[in-house]
């Protein structure tokens, strides 16, 4: 994990001002140091979370990872995370998600996504997720 994602991945549980969809000042200034695909990912990361927070009264999501099980594919400012993990109250579930942002990468025009089974816990270290 290079530095960039290991610093977001520390400050995302922080960032989120509101439940879903909405980004404060602090989260927008810290994603407009990134490169364009990786501000595209972290942007998505954090409207799973918030939409899963939303949709899911029994699930309560501090972290996604678009790429656990299958490289992410951006195209423009549009990604498709097919193998992404999100955690849960300390568990480890699949998930994928399409999301659509505007041009500006910070406004999501479109977001979807599928919750999958649980992640054994046996597979955590081998898929470097942690609790």
């Amino acid at each position: 994990m290079d530095l960039t994602k290991a610093f977001l991945a520390l400050i995302t549980l922080t960032l989120i001002a509101t439940p879903a969809l909405a980004i404060n000042q602090r989260v927008e200034n810290e994603l407009d140091r990134l490169d364009p695909e990786e501000k595209l990912e972290q942007r998505c990361d954090i409207e799973a979370m918030g939409r899963i927070d939303e949709a899911r009264k029994d699930m309560s999501p501090d972290k996604v990872i678009a790429y656990t099980f299958a490289p992410t594919k951006v195209n423009g400012t549009t990604l498709d995370a097919p193998g992404a993990a999100m955690r849960s109250h300390g568990h480890w579930y699949k998930l994928s998600y399409h999301c659509a942002a505007a041009s500006d990468e910070l406004a999501i025009k479109s977001f979807s996504f599928k919750i999958g089974n649980e992640i054994p816990r046996k597979a955590w270290d081998r898929l470097y997720l942690y609790p």
